[in-house]
């Protein structure tokens, strides 16, 4: 005959051991070291009914090794010990992060002054004396027990708030960047459209009186032309016009005018041309781009920025002639934002420009013989690469990394817009999602761009 239990009281026994066992796991664990077993007996016994888990050790040596392997709540430690006595057992405790934190009440009848500030030194946190009373034990290890209890839950408090600490720091240093990047978009629009604005006023204010200077320049060639016809076929027929004008053709050179004439015309009408085209190319240097990328040539975005820079080449009183090498090599159409680009050759070709101005000299103090800038442009499978380098002697001793951080500058804080280098930086990292690197060293400093080259046809 089976005996069935019913099921709800399968629940109930299963849910008591559940209890037990958490109870267990709740219950703090105190390691007595002794060599009295007498002691062993009537702190285990004293201890266990008040609550705790007790385990027991009679020297040192393994005391240390089950505390290592089973670290208790407490330990309560007898000094004189064969092998290891009490006072090193508690240095070799200390000594150890895995088990310094552990509170040790030294037991022991030794009652001397000095040897209680000896344990109290090595890292005891209490000092009882035998004869000891059961009750004057439970009260103190129930006191260390509590203050480890507190301790534990300070010492979790404090990470817990060191880490809300670090993350709110890491907000705030998030919340700083993205402000520092706001104000930069914000001066960078500002400046474009600024820009924008004024070349576009200056273009309108130039092109009316080129206009009228070129179309009256055609009409004075075809004047100039029937003239120097007239002239030429008046020759023809009187020879001999008399010598009151023949001292006057002489004296006024009527053959070299009437050959450089045509040239005066030519040259002037080169110069209109050119300063069309000048104002044609700020007009393409500070138009706005549109929410979209284009596809354009890199290179007239690089002549561009080279022509309204010209003057900044030109030689200098303590200074040549700045040389620009172009090393172009075979570039597709790039899609990009044309206008944001030419900003950033603009601010990286007027950073090695200063840099060549204020490394006039080199070390034995004569003037740089033959300051250059090279521009190459080569791609790399689906990558354009630009490289702007100069050869000055300046080498800059900073992390490359610090050159693009906003407010920062390689050049003196009075000549320079110091927000150049990190709008270039933000330009190409962010908006083109492309690399900008700097390097520096003894023979000169190099910027060198890659961005992608997009989906051009």
């Amino acid at each position: 005959m089976s005996l069935e239990v019913p099921n709800s009281n399968y629940k109930k026994i299963n849910l008591f051991w559940q209890n037990q066992i958490q109870k267990n796991k709740n219950r703090e664990t105190i390691l007595i070291i002794d060599d009295s077993p007498t002691n062993i007996e009537v702190l285990s016994s004293t201890l266990t009914n008040a609550g705790y888990k007790v385990l027991t050790e009679v020297n040192g040596l393994s005391g240390i090794d089950k505390v290592k392997r089973n670290p208790p709540d407490l330990i309560l430690l007898d000094i004189m010990m064969p092998q290891l006595d009490g006072f090193e057992t508690c240095r070799l405790l200390q000594a150890d992060p895995s088990t310094k934190d552990i509170p040790i009440i030294f037991i022991t009848s030794l009652s001397d002054v000095e040897e209680k500030i000896k344990g109290l030194y090595l890292g005891a946190v209490d000092y009882i004396t035998k004869p000891f009373q059961p009750e004057e034990v439970l009260a103190r290890v129930k006191l260390h027990l509590k203050m480890r209890r507190l301790n534990i839950e300070l010492d979790e408090q404090k990470q817990q708030l060191e880490k809300k600490v670090q993350e709110r720091t890491i907000e705030l240093s998030q919340a700083l960047e993205q402000l520092q990047k706001t104000q930069l978009q914000l001066v960078q629009n500002e400046k474009a459209s600024s820009l924008g604005q004024i070349v576009a006023g200056i273009a309108h204010e130039v092109n009316n009186p080129i206009g009228l200077i070129s179309t009256n320049l055609y009409h004075a060639n075809n004047y100039v032309k029937e003239l120097i016809n007239l002239i030429n076929l008046y020759q023809k027929k009187f020879p001999q016009p008399g010598s009151e004008i023949e001292e006057k053709i002489e004296g006024m050179d009527l053959t070299h005018i009437l050959d450089d004439l045509p040239k005066l015309i030519s040259s002037m009408k080169l110069g209109i041309d050119k300063i069309y085209g000048i104002m044609q190319s700020l007009q393409n240097f500070s138009k706005a781009d549109g929410e979209r990328k284009k596809c354009v040539d890199i290179h007239e975005g690089l002549e561009t920025t080279l022509m309204i820079l010209q003057h900044r080449f030109q030689a200098r009183a303590k200074r040549p002639v700045i040389e620009v090498i172009k090393q172009y090599g075979n570039l597709p159409k790039v899609e990009c934002y044309p206008g944001l680009l030419n900003q950033v050759f603009m601010n990286l070709l007027v950073n090695a420009i200063d840099s060549l101005d204020e490394s006039i000299f080199t070390g034995d103090n004569k003037p740089h013989s033959s300051p250059q800038i090279c521009i190459s442009t080569s791609i790399d499978k689906e990558q354009v690469i630009i490289c702007i380098t100069n050869n000055s002697r300046k080498k800059i001793e900073l992390n490359p990394e610090q050159v693009f951080q906003p407010f920062f500058s390689t050049k003196p804080q009075d000549k320079i817009n110091r927000l150049g280098l990190a709008i270039s930086y933000q330009i190409i990292t962010e908006n083109h999602g492309g690399i900008l690197q700097f390097v520096s060293s003894p023979e000169g400093t190099k910027f060198l761009i890659q961005i992608p080259s997009g989906t051009c046809s």
